[in-house]
């Protein structure tokens, strides 16, 4: 299989142009290529240029913060985050094993090096960071967590708790450990803190019981979701599991975007309901490949697709 390029939607700015002449001093640690991960359909992930000035801005203040004091959690986390950002995942990994090897009983470093291996595919991994975090956490207040890309009203929708819980469920998801995919998401049904946590929850968790054939169990996680909700962000997700309740038709779900990207919650939401719901492997096998093809390789979606097409779940 050829190698391809990994671009990271809403990161990397197609048409912002190269970095003018004045610019050149602080891209140039940025530029070289490098391998960021190996697919598990055997694909090269190649980190690229970033050509976006405004991340990069945003990694440099976050790099000089952590230089000036290299021992401060905030520090380290924003550096860290910063550096994926720019699709750095290995250098992001590297930056929170460091700041484990000073604070190892830190559930935040082992909450974002857990989402960086996700990104790279070593779920193992990231299942041993998750769970760690998910013990550090145990008796301790939960937190707001920051977004590192704001939404349109600057809102951050996400808790540690929360996010620690997500990717969890997430990985055991990937892994198709679903057993411990659900333990874990009935866990962070007691983290829902807005509409958004609870559609984009609800939608994986929903896939998952539909996948261990509870489809009653199913229905009644997505049983409160209805047009009404206030979503911020993850509309695409609420959408979604209103198709699921046949409260929206297939016909509803736009699957190309304004800028001519692709959906890829709805064609993995959609390739998953042909799947469990019309036993169509035909048609889900259609929805995966054009994700493969077309999608952002980081996307959480692309990773469940290209695990279910590495297993043959829809040959």
């Amino acid at each position: 299989m050829k190698p391809t390029i990994l671009i990271f939607s809403g990161i990397l700015c197609i048409g912002c142009g190269t970095p003018k002449k004045s610019d050149t001093a602080s891209v140039k640690p940025l530029m070289d290529k490098r391998i960021e991960a190996i697919t598990l359909l055997g694909d090269t992930l190649f980190s690229v240029q970033p050509t976006n000035l405004g991340a990069i801005e945003k990694y440099e203040k976050a790099k000089s913060d952590f230089d000036a004091d290299p021992q401060n959690i905030d520090n380290i986390i924003w550096y860290g985050r910063r550096t994926a950002y720019l699709g750095r995942y290995q250098d992001a990994i590297e930056v929170y094993t460091e700041g484990i090897k000073s604070h190892p009983d830190n559930a935040r470093l082992y909450r974002h090096r857990g989402h960086r291996y996700i990104s790279t595919r070593q779920y193992d991994n990231a299942i041993l960071d998750f769970e760690r975090a998910a013990e550090l956490i145990i008796g301790t207040p939960n937190q707001i967590e920051e977004d590192g890309i704001p939404n349109a009203q600057n809102k951050p929708i996400s808790s540690l708790h929360g996010n620690i819980y997500y990717h969890l469920a997430l990985t055991y998801y990937l892994k198709n450990d679903l057993e411990n995919a659900e333990r874990v998401y009935q866990k962070r049904i007691t983290t829902h803190q807005n509409d958004d946590n609870t559609v984009s929850a609800g939608h994986w968790h929903y896939m998952t019981l539909r996948r261990l054939g509870k489809k009653s169990d199913a229905e009644a996680i997505i049983s409160n979701i209805g047009p009404e909700l206030e979503v911020i962000e993850n509309m695409h997700y609420h959408n979604i599991c209103l198709f699921y309740k046949g409260e929206l038709e297939e016909g509803d779900l736009t699957m190309t975007h304004k800028n001519g990207s692709i959906n890829e919650v709805f064609l993995y939401g959609l390739g998953n309901w042909y799947l469990y719901e019309k036993n169509d492997k035909i048609t889900a096998r259609k929805h995966f490949n054009r994700l493969i093809k077309e999608g952002n390789k980081a996307s959480f979606a692309y990773l469940a697709a290209e695990a279910d097409l590495e297993r043959g779940l829809v040959n």
